[in-house]
């Protein structure tokens, strides 16, 4: 993988080209066609996906309890992300409990991704801590970033729901 194609993604800010080719040597190439589910909620999550080129959504299910034991299972979209931003996601996986994902990803154009699979990034982590120590820290970032994200979403939904019940 060519590390020109990485530096600009969070998960290597502040890595020099030595310890993101650490990173290089173990990515694979996934290509996923247009109109795909390639991440599904609740599967166990063994990966970061770096978003090469192309376009994803990530929802998450709304399951509602219906009249007569039905269920309403419509998803929600929650965020598109396109290449141009260097996004990753995927990783939230790696420090839930069970590793199990919490969304769906779908590929809204044809997409290339790099994955980064656990074992692999914390041996990396493990084997070079100054650079896990790195990796780790940019990780936590995107973490607290989707964290405080998901927070301003609760936060609208509750004052949504608030306002309609004081009518």
């Amino acid at each position: 993988m060519d590390i020109r194609a990485l530096k600009d993604f969070s998960i290597f800010h502040n890595l020099d080209e030595s310890e993101i080719k650490l990173f290089a040597d173990k990515i694979s190439h996934v290509n996923v066609p247009s109109g795909e589910n390639f991440i599904i909620e609740g599967d166990i999550g063994d990966s970061i996906f770096l978003l090469l080129d192309g376009e994803v959504e990530i929802n998450q299910a709304l399951t509602l309890s219906m009249n007569k034991g039905e269920v309403d299972n419509r998803e929600k979209a929650i965020i598109k992300l396109s290449s141009d931003s260097k996004p990753l996601f995927g990783e939230m996986s790696l420090f839930n409990e069970g590793d199990r994902r919490t969304a769906n990803v779908k590929a809204l154009t044809k997409c290339q991704l790099a994955k980064i699979g656990k074992e692999e990034l914390f041996e990396i982590c493990n084997d070079f801590p100054e650079t896990g120590y790195k990796v780790m820290q940019n990780l936590c970032r995107s973490l607290c970033s989707n964290l405080v994200k998901a927070n301003q979403n609760v936060l609208k939904l509750t004052t949504a729901f608030s306002l309609i019940l004081e009518r």
